[in-house]
């Protein structure tokens, strides 16, 4: 079976267009409402309506003439040559079987006829047929309209023979006796009038058609069989396949408990956002001493070190020394030297320092990040406990001989002279004093 061409909401605007041409409506509306329809895919209906056209027992004779006017107009407004459906009109304008009015109209639409404009679309269907004068029209030859609009447009589409031996899915009713007018209004099913042959209700049939039919019939497959395969030629590279004898490897970490992992993450995340119980402090140290690649999937990122920082110092700690050989602990000391100086942050320092080695360009500028600090607060109050700690941190420093004095030695000598009304910037001079 065919494709359907026609969505649910074309199928209803088509009958809907369609059944307007019973009404005393004018041919030139109709078509202006269809083309004003900028959702109607205008090609797939128009061909729909060609379909329909070829069968003279599918459309009323007042929906014939609408349905020829949509064709035509749909393209009116370029060349002849590029209306994709010239043949057809040309072929009904011509054809001897067709009723007068209708090659008439056609003719018309064409330009041949001889009414002046476009005056015979400012009438309804049914009384362009009412006032239709058969005398007044001439009706060219077939080859005079070909000569005159076939040499401007494309052949006709080549007719395969699979095509010609479809089977139409549209057949007419035997019990309707040949040569009866399917059109006539004595086939109308009156209400309270029982059925009887060739009555029913046109419009529904024809929606039901096109939404359950391809309009263009049931064609037969072309079967085409896979062709055979060419012989191997000696020159000719040939693929191969060689045998890999890999041997399998067990995943001893497949289906493992990750239970202790979750744990880790939730504490870590709480760790972020304000200190943690004792209790909790110690689980994370515990898990992470026990399984040290907890601290890669625990969430913590360089971004996060402050916030763990000043919140938590000890997990802080536990968590870089465990990362210490990770190839983004540089990441890890660069935030932790930026960050704003305090007894939170020279704790975590001060720890690591008794903890692992660290690398002597960051304990330098981690000192001199925090002489900076002293120097440039401005409150006198928060100067002289900032001074106090860095300077308790320094001696510790110098007493576990973490740092080597004389490479900052006249910066923090200035340090000590600048800020000597304090107590313990005294001591810490007099210190350097005896390691000279």
């Amino acid at each position: 079976m065919g494709k359907k061409m026609l969505n649910l909401e074309e199928q209803c605007q088509i009958v809907n267009l369609l059944k307007s041409s019973c009404e005393q409506k004018w041919i030139e509306e109709t078509v202006t409402e269809f083309l004003s329809n900028s959702k109607l895919r205008h090609f797939n209906v128009c061909y729909s309506l060609s379909l329909l056209l070829q069968d003279k027992m599918m459309l009323s004779s007042s929906e014939r003439l609408v349905a020829f006017a949509i064709l035509h107009r749909s393209y009116s407004s370029q060349k002849s040559a590029s209306n994709p459906f010239i043949s057809f009109l040309v072929n009904a304008a011509s054809d001897d079987g067709a009723e007068k009015y209708e090659r008439a109209f056609v003719l018309h639409l064409l330009g041949c006829g001889n009414s002046s404009g476009q005056e015979f679309l400012q009438q309804s269907a049914s009384d362009y047929i009412k006032n239709f004068d058969p005398s007044s029209q001439t009706f060219p030859q077939r080859e005079q309209l070909q000569q005159q609009y076939f040499e401007k447009v494309h052949p006709e589409p080549y007719s395969s023979i699979l095509k010609n031996a479809s089977v139409r899915n549209v057949l007419a009713d035997p019990d309707v006796p040949h040569g009866c007018d399917a059109n006539s209004a004595e086939l109308d099913l009156q209400p309270g009038a029982k059925s009887k042959l060739g009555s029913g209700d046109r419009n529904e049939a024809l929606s039901g058609l096109m939404a359950n039919l391809s309009l263009e019939g049931l064609i037969p497959h072309w079967i085409r069989p896979l062709p055979p395969r060419f012989p191997v030629d000696e020159k000719e590279l040939v693929w191969l396949n060689p045998d890999n004898n890999h041997e399998l490897q067990w995943d001893q970490g497949m289906c493992a408990d990750t239970s202790r992992g979750a744990a880790v993450r939730d504490l870590i995340a709480k760790a972020l956002k304000g200190p943690l119980a004792p209790n909790q402090q110690e689980q994370v140290i515990v898990e992470l001493a026990n399984d040290p690649k907890l601290v890669y999937h625990c969430g913590l990122t360089p971004r996060k070190l402050p916030e763990l920082v000043e919140n938590n110092p000890l997990i802080a700690v536990e968590v870089l020394t465990k990362l210490i050989n990770s190839p983004e602990i540089p990441e890890y000391f660069t935030v932790l030297v930026n960050m704003d100086m305090s007894l939170h942050s020279m704790e975590v320092v001060n720890r690591l320092t008794t903890a692992v080695e660290l690398p002597k360009e960051f304990v330098r500028m981690y000192i001199t990040n925090c002489i900076s600090s002293c120097e440039n607060i401005k409150d006198k109050y928060m100067q002289n406990r900032l001074v106090r700690l860095v300077c308790v941190f320094l001696q510790s420093l110098i007493r576990n001989r973490i740092i080597d004095v004389k490479d900052l030695f006249i910066e923090v000598q200035a340090f000590c002279i600048e800020f000597s009304r304090i107590r313990e910037a005294a001591g810490l001079f007099r210190l350097l004093k005896t390691l000279e």
